[in-house]
């Protein structure tokens, strides 16, 4: 079976000093190089947040607290503090995640009227940004997500893989939470869909 391990948004903005920090986000680089640097996978694949400056999900745009909540061209939408923007050094990936092994980049976040999570879909689940037909076009079948954060864009993606119909695995080990209750409480709804939570050590050995 083919396998791909997938590196959500390990950007500077989710990292420690970061507008949009998880905390320790930082800590869980070194282990997801060990990964992306095994035999274990076929291929590894990254997403990148990629927002213009005028993001609707952003406070500023609505002079709004951010993490208050609101709507977004109708939905409802948690507004976050500005992040991730084009070309800002906010929006490289962290200078210690090792993007070598990494053979594709997928940037989502990019239509200024949809938030986008998932590294498959926007939120509104409208638009594709190819990650799917990429990993379907390679023969895998079996995709380990690993970053950040676990609560949000994580756990979207992970969803979105498993209802692609690919085998799923969460490397808990390798992603932190802004809210970890929300984590565990997702955790439970991957396993009861047939999700695969795992670490680290059981996919390398170490």
């Amino acid at each position: 079976m083919k396998t791909a391990l997938l590196i959500v948004d390990i950007q500077n903005d989710f990292c420690p000093g970061g507008s949009l920090e998880v905390k320790d986000g930082d800590t869980i680089i070194q282990a997801v190089n060990e990964l992306a640097g095994s035999d274990s996978y076929d291929i590894v694949v990254a997403t990148q947040d990629w927002h213009p400056a005028n993001h609707g999900s952003f406070a500023s745009q609505h002079g709004a607290e951010p993490f208050s909540n609101g709507k977004l061209d109708g939905e409802n939408q948690i507004f976050w503090p500005d992040h991730c923007i084009q070309n800002s050094e906010g929006a490289n990936f962290h200078p210690d995640l090792n993007t070598a092994p990494v053979k594709a980049i997928f940037r989502k976040g990019m239509d200024e009227l949809v938030d986008s999570y998932s590294g498959f879909f926007d939120n509104k689940r409208k638009r594709d940004t190819g990650l799917r037909h990429y990993l379907s076009g390679l023969g895998i079948e079996e995709v380990h997500v690993c970053g950040l954060a676990a609560d949000v864009c994580v756990k979207s993606t992970a969803s979105d893989s498993l209802d692609l119909g690919f085998k799923t695995i969460l490397i808990e080990d390798c992603t932190k939470a802004i809210n970890d209750g929300d984590f565990e409480k997702f955790i439970e709804l991957f396993q009861s869909k047939g999700g695969i939570v795992t670490n680290k050590k059981n996919i390398i050995g170490v």
